[in-house]
């Protein structure tokens, strides 16, 4: 590996599976010390088992208390942070407005909002008293092809990733110039166990439940090319590095070239 991230230390907040795990082992093996944040019992006894090195915070990120916490465990571990990762989501599997009772629209639109977008304020909240403290900082949001194009979620997705999308824009300039701010925004993912809305009664199916999906990603794009996590993790080690030093409130797309 490069050590890109030598010496750097990270948070990554989602980090039990699909991009956010990959996330977590791309910055280790680029030199990161690494803290997480997840949700999931049971991921968070995997990433114990397999990452000792890693401190493991168990919480929901939507929380104020659940990031505080991982920030501080971060800070403790490794007396400071650096950079901060959000791969939190939830997905709606392409419903549009008229698909969605009345009766079920305000819960599932809050359901929605709290988890792609409260998760993200209430990380970034917690994390910049530490991140300020260290010049050249970094923030890295996790979007979406979705937060450009409509038609590759539904929309109470595309609705919350277009809010991702301003949330990099508008803490971009707000947080320079000691913090800098971006996105990483894939296509259609591999290997994810990104969930559908409880509200819609959805969250028992996943994205890649469909036993064709990687011939159908692969469709969907000029390069041919179904994505993992691991592809888009290394959007996330040049961000975090010192090599983007000079780019802030951009968004990187690994995404097969689906807006051609």
């Amino acid at each position: 590996m490069t050590g890109w991230l030598a010496g750097k230390r990270a948070l990554v907040v989602g980090a039990g599976s699909g991009i956010g795990r990959a996330v977590v082992d791309a910055f280790l093996a680029e030199g990161a010390k690494v803290a997480v944040l997840e949700r999931d019992p049971g991921k968070c006894d995997t990433l114990q088992q397999q990452c000792p090195e890693v401190p493991v915070v168990s919480g929901d990120a939507i929380s104020r208390d659940a990031n505080e916490r991982a920030v501080a465990a971060a800070v403790e571990r490794f007396g400071g942070l650096d950079t901060l990762v959000n791969c939190v989501g939830v997905f709606d599997f392409y419903k549009g407005i008229r698909d969605i009772d009345a009766e079920d629209l305000e819960a599932a639109f809050e359901e929605m909002f709290r988890t792609n977008v409260l998760s993200h304020l209430q990380s970034v909240k917690a994390a910049v008293p530490a991140l300020h403290a260290q010049a050249g900082s970094s923030i890295v949001l996790a979007e979406s092809a979705s937060s450009f194009y409509p038609g590759r979620g539904g929309v109470l997705y595309v609705a919350s990733k277009f809010a991702v999308r301003g949330l990099v824009a508008a803490l971009a300039r707000e947080l320079a110039p000691r913090i800098r701010v971006n996105g990483v925004a894939p296509g259609g993912t591999l290997n994810t166990d990104l969930r559908g809305l409880k509200s819609l009664g959805l969250a028992d199916i996943r994205l890649d439940d469909n036993p064709d999906r990687e011939r159908e990603l692969a469709s969907r794009t000029p390069l041919n090319v179904a994505l993992s996590g691991q592809d888009h993790a290394w959007s996330f080690v040049f961000f975090a590095s010192d090599r983007s030093r000079g780019i802030t409130g951009d968004t990187a797309h690994p995404d097969g070239g689906f807006g051609l």
